[in-house]
């Protein structure tokens, strides 16, 4: 079993199936040697989990949820595309994590943290990654959080 599979184990995680795109485009794209994966939703077996604005809606504890489970559509997205071969990952390269908030809302980096972690805590070093948090007026279907990435391969 690779090292990225026993901490996904380790971390009682269950990796899905990759989510269905949600319109006419694809979940992700290979280019040369980078990944671009789109936006992901915090989905669990079909369903939209974290609906609302972060800090009024839902907590900020709920939001850093979404971002874990966002991460997690992410990290599915990635072995799909490797073909469950992990040995073809070089490193996570950048995040933008969007967080559906009020105008006052400014814990937008701690929400995103909550996807950040998770992939550190998967990946080490090929997990560390640069990163944009920004929010939201509103997000697709009235998720809480939405976030997308860029990944290199070997």
């Amino acid at each position: 079993m690779h090292l990225f599979e026993e901490n996904i184990k380790n971390l009682g995680l269950n990796i899905p199936e990759l989510p269905k795109a949600l319109a006419n485009y694809v979940p992700y794209k290979i280019v040369g040697k980078t990944m671009y994966i789109s936006g992901q939703a915090p989905v669990h077996n079909g369903e939209l989990i974290y609906k609302g604005k972060v800090g009024s809606d839902i907590t900020v504890e709920d939001g850093i949820k979404a971002a874990k489970l966002c991460v997690t559509n992410i990290i599915a997205a990635v072995k799909t595309g490797l073909e469950g071969d992990w040995g073809k990952l070089d490193s996570f390269v950048k995040l933008t994590g969007y967080v559906n908030c009020q105008d006052n809302f400014t814990d937008q980096p701690k929400i995103v943290n909550g996807a950040s972690d998770l992939l550190v805590e998967i990946f080490g070093d090929q997990g560390r990654h640069s990163r944009v948090a920004v929010g939201s007026n509103a997000l697709p279907l009235g998720i809480a959080v939405e976030i997308d990435a860029i990944v290199q391969l070997k």
